[in-house]
């Protein structure tokens, strides 16, 4: 007992690095955006920084999962967290020498998301190093809590401070959120013995361990193939949701309305860091992504800022309990030793989704709106409903399928 406390507290330590660095990220996120789109008034150049700062995850995922499992998690972390701050400070730099143009921008995020790349399998896997099976649900709500962070405590923080200044100052807090993370991956890893350098297998070796730990499970392949279609939707949500609202809002009003949106986050994560989900994992991730998509829906239909946050609410509150499914069926499916390396494949292969609305739900939102001249944020309202729509068939066609309920039975065995 006395270890399982000790671990978690370490668990604890890591956790509010990540909530504190979390928010930081998303003061630049929510910044970048509202400069992106005053400069350009499209949609599809904010949904290219958005593609830039997610494409190097995706594109690294694999080798950083093999590293986790290779080399010392806790110090991947220090340098993935550390060494994300200089794109952030080429970006302020550029702003500090007069207006950044777009390419200084993404040029800014690229190299950002290219260190963060090495951050999240590590994170996972050193979830896993920590915490006892009976500890994976509890930690995963509080995992949801810190990402929750950057959509409830960011958007209204930047609003208020982007009334006051500019957007500079979000990019300097930014990058001092970075050492809270760094520090309490110091502090774990100290702590924690290295693995042996002779259960390290070849690099190649690595990668073929963690695509057989998924492709050998008809369960998770199905699972993984159905969350890459999933995060293409929910993709376009967060691409486009920005561009609807600052179509007929200011700032400060985009960053109340996202912090109110983003309380169905916290509200269902709070729930799942204090009770967890005990059963029916397969149901409740159906059920959740079915309501995802009817928020997505509502939430395109009005230029009502009330309206969008009540459906935004909806929204938000159903990922935690869909990204909590997804990682219990998955993590308790895979050996320990396979940790970082499936993740780093699960991340690459589920992720595809996120590319491809990245890529298209701007220019989608543009060419709407000039074919059936409407203005951006109309545009962009349209594409989001489509989604919302197509979310809702996936979910019930995923709460149909047989090898993903196996998934839960042999749990239950």
């Amino acid at each position: 007992m006395k270890n399982k406390k000790s671990n978690f507290s370490k668990f604890m330590l890591l956790w509010a690095g990540e909530f504190i660095s979390a928010i930081g990220g998303g003061l630049t996120s929510f910044g970048l955006g509202v400069y992106v789109f005053k400069q350009t008034g499209s949609a599809g150049s904010m949904a290219l920084v958005t593609l830039l700062a997610f494409l190097p995850t995706l594109l690294l995922s694999v080798p950083a999962g093999v590293l986790a499992d290779r080399y010392d998690r806790r110090l991947l972390m220090m340098v993935g967290d550390g060494c994300s701050a200089f794109g952030i400070f080429y970006i302020l730099l550029c702003m500090m020498n007069g207006e950044a143009a777009l390419w200084q921008i993404c040029v800014g995020v690229f190299i950002s998301s290219t260190f963060s790349a090495l951050l999240e399998p590590s994170y996972r896997a050193t979830v896993t190093d920590l915490l006892t099976s009976e500890e994976y649900s509890k930690a995963s709500g509080m995992v949801s809590i810190a990402g929750s962070a950057r959509y409830l405590i960011s958007p209204i923080l930047a609003g208020g401070l982007l009334a006051v200044s500019d957007i500079k100052l979000l990019l300097v807090i930014d990058i001092c959120t970075f050492f809270p993370t760094v520090i309490g991956a110091a502090v774990v890893r100290k702590e924690i013995a290295r693995k042996k350098a002779w259960d390290k297998p070849s690099f190649g070796e690595s990668l073929r361990q963690g695509w057989s730990a998924i492709a050998g499970n008809r369960g998770i392949s199905v699972l993984i193939a159905i969350s890459a279609v999933m995060t293409c939707f929910m993709g376009t949500f967060q691409t486009l949701a920005q561009p609807m609202i600052l179509d007929f809002a200011d700032s400060a009003t985009l960053g109340v309305g996202e912090t109110v949106c983003a309380c169905g986050m916290l509200v269902s994560s709070l729930f799942l860091g204090a009770k967890g989900i005990k059963r029916g994992y397969v149901k409740v991730l159906s059920v959740s992504l079915f309501l995802a998509g009817i928020g997505m829906i509502g939430f395109g239909v009005w230029e009502n800022i009330y309206l969008i946050c009540l459906f935004g609410f909806l929204f938000f509150a159903t990922l935690p309990f869909a990204n909590n499914c997804l990682d219990y069926l998955v993590r308790t499916n895979i050996p320990d030793e396979l940790q970082g390396r499936a993740w780093g494949v699960i991340g690459f292969l589920s992720q595809i989704g996120y590319v491809v609305a990245y890529g298209a739900a701007g220019a989608a939102a543009d060419g709407t709106a000039a074919l059936f001249r409407l203005s951006v944020g109309r545009g962009a309202a349209s594409v989001v409903m489509v989604a919302g729509g197509l979310l809702s068939l996936t979910a019930l066609l995923l709460g149909s399928m047989k090898s993903v309920r196996a998934l839960e039975r042999k749990l239950s065995c």
